[in-house]
């Protein structure tokens, strides 16, 4: 397989260009008026300082101390490099901190110490401690860094972890417990060799000790050769600690007849003969990094029957820490840890190891461009699986408040679960928040469509999960016999089921339908048949007379009918002002196009109560409205009288003073990119647009069904908005959850 090539002119304008380093300080509160500034400096920072002087702990409440760790080193081991000092690996360190952010949210701060004494270093990083959660050692030579990590475990109290010894030791830890499974055999029977005595070589044996690898069968290997019990030569006390008892000599004594091989040290250490020199069903960790103690197609070529791994991303089993870091610290965070012990560690190995024996999903697969299944070429789970933040901290918090070392444990393990997934999925965060306004609301939600079972289903799950009242317009038998048929007879008697036949109210939805339809062609019969009989309009009716909050319904029919029908009872036409917006969620950022449900051929005074609508669903959602006008033309070039009315549109918006901003028209890419946008120096947009209006509803379902699935957007809506009531239309075939999305939206009052 062939590496990935990089040049040095690509890797020095990535971390130059747009502006120097690979990350940015971001406020996390408005800092826009005097009373902001007020409040976040003097006068009113001294209110926190007072609180934390008198409860140190408080920190954890008014500052970013419980998600911040800082990444420190002094240079003298940068990757392969060596010793180039403390400023030569400010680069890595960024690296490393925008690691942690990018994989578990955690705010990350690099520091690089000019020092090359361990007592200098060790007092520097402890005289620092108040201001973070956590420390995060990198790049320190041994035998330095295990005299480093030591002291500073005894003098702090949070978290100081070096990664380059225990992270790869972690990793390492849960594909061999794979690597075992896989092979049945026992830790304590196997001969382990490890070639490499430095920091991260020491870690890996220690952790695979505390596994229940036996001291005399862990055979550990250095440049000169085995360390045995007696040997004299180039030792010192960690070296010393896993001397063992044995007549081997050389690396290649050690390897007859061992069941593993661990190499944290140099290309071509190990060697097709040692290879074929070991136990049936050989372990090969071959980790040395950018190249391998042996590839995989060497051991497979002498040993068919090896399960290797390595550090190399282009090959199976890759040992990668950020698989672990970020996981580790996450969860010893969460519960404000005064350390990262040996069973957290283990319980991160055990969590990922149980990870890799699990369905992979399939959007992991894609990225990966292969099926990936548990087996001898997938023993360690692949970096982007999304399960990773939200099942290694909970194992890892586990251990800690298990073990003592929790300052503040945490009572719900499935909020903070949650909590988790909502950290790196932007489709999350926005759910979560509509689902915590939904649940504070307590709306009574109207399913219309009480004779389908996937409404049946959402119904239940929206009164069960706590957001409110559920009611079922559909009949009771119906009903029962759905639920029962689901596997949820018991559900039956929680909800409430309404229809013409019990319902106290039909005289007066039949007098208030017909005096809004009696000189449209409808008689007092047609008026009973429709309230009575549709569920639609019925539905519609029991809202205008509050008799719900919010109504739901379009699963079981086309969204052009279901609008039509609540027309009948509230202005949902386009001539009423109804727009219909979609949100598309994407790799970290969401934009709503519009309208995707009501318009057909807008003019540009249509056009101009879209944008106006959208710009509404988008504050509901939480977004300060950036709106474009989309056209295949910008700023008036193409010329093209379909082009025309998007350009006016920008105009109409202007003649009604609107508080949010707007400009068009321009090309998608224009609107989106802002580099696109800065050839267009007079565009009033400050930054990429969030709304896109489109040219007619045609382009606007295009454009929603291509990039959902060809990009791979999630899609929340179309979301209804301007008919005066909370009426959300799903897609035909809807799932629960989508239903439960569009009934949180209507119980939100977004649109």
């Amino acid at each position: 397989m062939a590496k990935n090539k990089i040049t040095s002119d690509e890797a020095l304008h990535y971390h130059m260009d747009p502006t120097p380093g690979k990350f940015e300080v971001v406020a996390t509160k408005a800092m826009t008026t005097q009373r902001d500034l007020s409040l976040a400096y003097s006068p009113g920072v001294a209110v926190p300082v007072e609180a934390i002087a008198e409860n140190p702990e408080s920190a954890y409440d008014y500052t970013t101390k419980g998600n911040t760790v800082a990444v420190i080193s002094n240079g003298s081991a940068i990757l392969g490099l060596g010793n180039l000092g403390a400023l030569a690996s400010k680069p890595v360190m960024e690296g490393k901190a925008v690691l942690f952010k990018r994989f578990a949210d955690i705010n990350s701060i690099d520091i690089e110490l000019d020092t090359q004494d361990p007592e200098e270093f060790i007092n520097a990083v402890k005289l620092m401690g108040p201001a973070f959660g956590g420390i995060n050692l990198e790049d320190i030579k041994a035998p330095e860094c295990f005299i480093i990590e030591q002291q500073l475990k005894e003098l702090m109290d949070i978290p100081v972890f070096h990664d380059d010894q225990h992270g790869t030791a972690v990793i390492c830890a849960a594909g061999l417990m794979n690597a075992l499974y896989l092979t049945k055999k026992k830790i304590e029977d196997c001969k382990i060799v490890l070639n490499g005595a430095g920091a991260a070589g020491i870690a890996c044996i220690e952790l695979i000790k505390t596994m229940g690898a036996k001291q005399d069968n862990c055979i550990v290997c250095d440049t000169k050769g085995v360390i045995y019990q007696g040997r004299k030569k180039g030792m010192n006390q960690w070296k010393s600690a896993h001397a063992a008892k044995t007549d081997d000599r050389t690396l290649e004594d050690a390897m007859k007849g061992a069941d593993v091989f661990l190499g944290v040290s140099a290309k071509g250490a190990l060697t097709p003969e040692m290879v074929a020199s070991m136990n049936d069903d050989p372990i090969i960790f071959a980790m040395a990094n950018p190249d391998p103690e042996i590839t995989p197609e060497e051991a497979h070529e002498v040993r068919g029957d090896a399960i290797v791994a390595t550090g190399r991303s282009d090959y199976p089993n890759q040992v990668n820490n950020v698989l672990g870091f970020p996981y580790l610290f996450r969860g010893a965070l969460d519960i404000q840890a005064k350390a990262i012990n040996d069973e957290m560690k283990l319980a991160c190995a055990r969590a990922l190891a149980e990870l890799a024996r699990e369905d992979v999903p399939d959007e992991v697969a894609m990225a990966y461009g292969r099926k990936l299944s548990f087996g001898r070429d997938y023993i360690i789970p692949t970096p982007f699986d999304p399960r990773l933040i939200f099942t290694i901290p909970p194992a890892v918090a586990r251990a800690g408040m298990d073990t003592g070392v929790a300052r503040r444990p945490l009572v719900d393990m499935d909020g903070y679960e949650q909590t988790l997934r909502a950290r790196m999925d932007p489709t999350a965060t926005i759910l979560s928040s509509i689902s915590a306004r939904a649940k504070a609301a307590q709306a009574r939600m109207i399913f219309a469509e009480g004779d389908d079972p996937t409404v049946l289903r959402a119904a239940v799950a929206y009164q069960r999960q706590g957001f409110g009242k559920a009611l079922v317009v559909g009949r009771e038998q119906d009903v029962k016999l759905k639920l029962e048929e689901a596997g949820m007879g018991e559900a039956f008697r929680e909800l409430t089921v309404v229809n013409a036949a019990n319902t106290r109210h039909l005289d007066a939805y039949t007098e208030f339908l017909y005096k809004k339809l009696q000189r449209k062609g409808f008689d007092t019969s047609d008026i009973y048949r429709m309230a009575a009989r549709d569920r639609h309009v019925f539905s519609a009716l029991m809202l205008a007379h509050g008799h719900g909050d919010g109504l739901v319904t379009g699963v079981t029919r086309k969204a052009a009918h279901v609008l039509h029908q609540m027309n009948r009872v509230f202005p949902a036409s386009a001539e009423d002002g109804a727009v219909g917006v979609t949100a598309l969620i994407h790799k970290g950022r969401i934009v709503l196009v519009a309208d995707t449900l009501v318009h057909e051929w807008p003019d540009e005074e249509d056009l101009a109560d879209i944008a106006i609508a959208a710009a509404r669903v988008a504050r509901g959602l939480g977004l300060e409205p950036r709106v474009a006008f989309a056209s295949f033309s910008t700023f008036g070039y193409p010329v093209s009288e379909r082009a025309q009315k998007m350009h006016k549109a920008s105009d109409a918006l202007d003649k009604r003073g609107v508080d949010f901003e707007y400009d068009g028209e321009m090309t998608v890419d224009v609107a989106l990119n802002r580099d696109q946008m800065a050839l267009y120096p007079f565009c009033r947009l400050s930054g990429p647009a969030n709304i896109l209006v489109v040219p007619a509803r045609h382009s606007a379902s295009i454009s929603v069904k291509l990039l959902q699935e060809m990009g791979g957007a999630t899609i929340i809506g179309p979301i209804l908005s301007g008919v005066g009531a909370q009426i959300q239309i799903c897609r035909m075939g809807a799932t629960v959850n989508d239903i439960l999305h569009m009934a949180s939206i209507a119980a939100c009052k977004i649109g």
